[in-house]
């Protein structure tokens, strides 16, 4: 990944990419050519060296069962938005502005490994399910389907794992604008309903 050095993430930007409540693609280099799946995660900093990304794919999906070819990946994305030159401070003093995207990802590197274990399978489901039901006023538990049900739904997934080995990460939020730019990056993020973009900028400078 091009990282200029004014847009390396930090490492407050990069737990907020690796523990973000989100999908993210796996990309596996296999005999067969490459394959990816988009899938929800958790990040689990207790395991190996660098800690993994945990998932789950359908038994079906043949991306477990082609083995890897070197390190796999997974392309984290947080939020990103499109930055309009009108926004800045600086279009009304030079005009010399043109338009850009903001964002920040994570490319996170490493070695796959397959767990096919139903007792590993219904922890992860559990937690991904905990993660993501948190925020509602009555929160599904996996318990409140039958024991039955959820044995048979975890007989048709295959767990994922990554264990990282190394993270490219950015975080491209107009730090190289004026202190003027910025505050119409945030002002015009905010108007266009672009909340989480906006505070993300906001981070970035430091406030």
């Amino acid at each position: 990944m091009y990282i200029p050095a004014h847009f390396t993430a930090g490492p407050e930007a990069l737990h907020a990419l690796l523990n973000r409540p989100a999908a993210a693609n796996l990309v596996t280099m296999t005999a067969h050519g490459m394959l990816a799946t988009l899938l929800p995660f958790v990040y689990d900093p207790s395991v190996g060296e660098h800690g993994a990304l945990q998932a789950h794919v359908a038994r079906n999906n043949t991306q477990w069962s082609e083995p890897a070819i070197g390190e796999s990946l997974v392309l984290i994305q947080g939020a990103d938005a499109y930055i309009s030159p009108s926004w800045y401070a600086s279009k009304a003093e030079h005009g010399r502005v043109v338009p850009t995207w903001n964002y920040s990802t994570a490319h996170v590197y490493g070695k796959l490994v397959i767990h096919d274990d139903p007792a590993w399978l219904d922890s992860l489901v559990r937690r991904l399910t905990d993660r993501h039901e948190a925020a509602s006023e009555r929160p599904w538990s996996v318990d409140d389907a039958p024991a039955r049900y959820i044995a048979g739904q975890l007989r048709a997934i295959v767990g994922v794992e990554l264990l990282i080995t190394r993270i490219e990460a950015k975080t491209k939020l107009s730090q190289n604008r004026p202190d003027a730019d910025i505050n119409g990056v945030v002002s015009g993020l905010q108007a266009s309903g672009q909340a989480e973009s906006a505070a993300d900028v906001e981070r970035a400078q430091g406030r």
